[in-house]
């Protein structure tokens, strides 16, 4: 990380909680830092079985209390149908993104990882690689990191082509305590160990992403796209 200068920061989930388990450690270093950060939420997040509106409202209320925890903004909560992304056209979620990154202008930009076995995660990349292609409209050419969700990376195949193989690492040893207290912010989607998604395995990946590179708790991304003019 550049740190000297401020950032202006976007990150894109598919789903509420996605942003603080994937990368919520570096978010709140983000912010420490001074850095601006803006997320981008593409739908409200029920699974597609529940389509109760309360429990929705509950989701973003959950999304607004976990932003403002780790002291980010959220720019914008889309309500493009959970689990269903590939029922909407590609062009529709690449122009109400657009918009947004036309709107923020960020340098650094976080999304799910291309190949996630989640296809609201997958679609959501595409989204946002489309949207940031080399000749945009907007000339925007921000540093483009992905990153891994708890429960959904690391069920994809054990083939090459679907790995996720990080080549930066994060150090969130003075962020954990902050980014538990926000991801309790989500008080239904904690779940028990030994899923993924418990507070004990999601510090066991912390551990070993820490492991991998002589930290003690990291987060993991794989830069595919950085630009020096």
């Amino acid at each position: 990380m550049n740190n000297n200068s401020k950032n202006i920061v976007m990150c894109f989930s598919a789903h509420p909680d996605d942003e603080v388990l994937g990368l919520g450690g570096t978010l709140i270093k983000h912010i420490e830092k001074g850095d601006k950060v803006f997320i981008t939420i593409l739908s409200e997040g029920e699974d597609a079985k529940i389509s109760l509106k309360d429990k929705n409202l509950d989701r973003i209320n959950n999304a607004r209390d976990c932003s403002k925890s780790m002291g980010t903004k959220i720019n914008k909560i889309f309500n493009f149908p959970d689990q269903k992304f590939d029922t909407v056209p590609l062009l529709n979620i690449i122009q109400s993104l657009e918009k947004e990154l036309q709107h923020i202008k960020p340098n650094i930009v976080y999304t799910h990882h291309l190949s996630d076995i989640n296809i609201d995660h997958r679609i959501t990349t595409e989204a946002v690689l489309t949207a940031l292609r080399p000749m945009n409209k907007f000339g925007l050419q921000p540093e483009i990191r992905t990153y891994e969700t708890p429960s959904t990376t690391d069920q994809s195949p054990y083939i090459d082509r679907y790995l996720f193989k990080p080549n930066l690492y994060v150090s969130i040893e003075k962020t954990w305590n902050k980014k538990v207290d926000s991801i309790k912010k989500y008080k239904k989607e904690i779940k028990k160990n030994p899923h993924p998604r418990s507070i004990k395995s999601i510090k066991a990946l912390a551990v070993k992403r820490g492991s991998e590179s002589g930290f003690k708790l990291a987060e993991a991304f794989t830069i595919i796209k950085k630009i020096w003019d």
